[in-house]
């Protein structure tokens, strides 16, 4: 792949580890808007994570690259992603904030990592999630900075 990503926007985090990896997937937009993305297609997706910390585990590791791989690739390789709790599960009444566009699966990549850093305890933070769904079109989620 050995593609170049967009930088994160600036932090002071010591490490920051990057993680690309790809998977297939199949999708629909359930609103009549969508167009032609309203009809079940795939992509192969090309997904890049960016981590920050300063703290490495017992490994030596921010957070095992295999790991990260494993949270979303496995979960999203070869399905229909409307078939995925995270964008409504084939659920009637749809949220729109939850139907499984571009935007949205970035968004939830990021929400699916963090979690998983979460429940570390060195405080490692998901920075950035970019994610190609064509050759010309991709979209980048940022979280909000935390405001104190």
């Amino acid at each position: 792949m050995q593609q170049i990503y967009p930088a994160p926007p600036p932090h002071v985090y010591r490490y920051e580890l990057n993680k690309e990896f790809h998977f297939a997937a199949a999708h629909y937009i359930p609103a009549e808007a969508a167009g032609s993305c309203s009809r079940v297609h795939g992509h192969t997706y090309y997904c890049n994570v960016t981590v920050g910390g300063d703290k490495l585990d017992d490994c030596g590791f921010l957070v095992n690259f295999s790991e990260v791989k494993k949270l979303v690739r496995d979960r999203f390789d070869h399905r229909l992603l409307n078939d995925d709790e995270r964008f409504g599960g084939g659920a009637s009444e749809l949220d729109p904030q939850h139907f499984p566009t571009t935007e949205v699966v970035a968004r939830t990549v990021w929400e699916l990592v963090q979690e998983e850093l979460d429940r570390r305890d060195n405080g490692a933070r998901c920075l950035q999630v970019f994610l190609r769904e064509t050759p010309s079109s991709y979209v980048i989620y940022r979280p909000e900075a935390q405001h104190g």
